[in-house]
């Protein structure tokens, strides 16, 4: 299937994601956003009332703004360019998606994309997505009172900090090679590819987060 892609960033609500955080994919059939952790949007043809040129500074705040009629996305979306939005426009109108309102042969494709789209712009069930924020609450919690405590237990400060990062690239890195895990993560209908981007991001941060705490209580130990 042709399909035509951007790098670049997105507004979704008042959530903002900056240039390279997110990615436009565009065929003939279907308009998907991703938005490194924000989320994954996909539309339908149908869905499209307009997509415009939006511009908030020349060159440094410009894009395209996807007008939509899905109620369960936020009603401003917008993908952030260093490219012309004119010319971005002008490629998805070629490639036909602007022209595809009265298609029905992708019927299959539909139901998913009506499906994902049910479940808002957030790939990963809530239930998990609260569970992993409570546990680093908790142990950043316990880095405050072990501080406050004089280090009770002998146990340096910083150490629930680490744990939670380490839970983070751990969940991450399990996402993405573990399907069973990922059944765990993943609203139901949704696919790893919805969340790789971010799950990339992720891991790139946390792992490096990780390395450096790991050095800098190797390095007090050894002063």
């Amino acid at each position: 299937m042709e399909q035509i892609s951007f790098t670049g960033g997105a507004r979704i609500g008042m959530a903002n994601a900056t240039i390279p955080f997110a990615s436009l994919k565009v065929s003939k059939n279907r308009l998907n956003l991703d938005v490194s952790v924000i989320g994954n949007f996909v539309f339908r043809p149908e869905d499209i009332i307009s997509i415009e040129a939006y511009t908030l500074i020349p060159l440094l705040g410009q894009g395209i703004r996807i007008n939509h009629k899905v109620p369960e996305y936020k009603k401003k979306i917008i993908f952030w360019t260093m490219n012309n939005p004119k010319e971005i426009i002008k490629q998805i109108q070629k490639i036909g998606f602007l022209d595809n309102h009265a298609s029905t042969d992708f019927s299959q494709d539909s139901e998913r994309i009506i499906q994902k789209q049910q479940q808002g712009g957030f790939s990963i069930k809530k239930s998990f997505a609260i569970g992993l924020f409570i546990l680093w609450d908790l142990l950043f919690l316990f880095d405050v009172f072990n501080f406050i405590s004089g280090g009770f237990l002998g146990i340096r400060f910083g150490y629930g900090i680490t744990l939670g990062i380490g839970i983070v690239f751990l969940s991450s890195l399990l996402t993405i090679i573990s399907p069973d895990f990922r059944k765990i993560v993943l609203k139901e209908g949704r696919e790893l590819e919805d969340i790789r981007q971010a799950l990339n991001f992720i891991l790139f941060i946390s792992g490096f987060m990780l390395v450096v705490f790991v050095f800098v209580f190797l390095f007090s130990f050894v002063g």
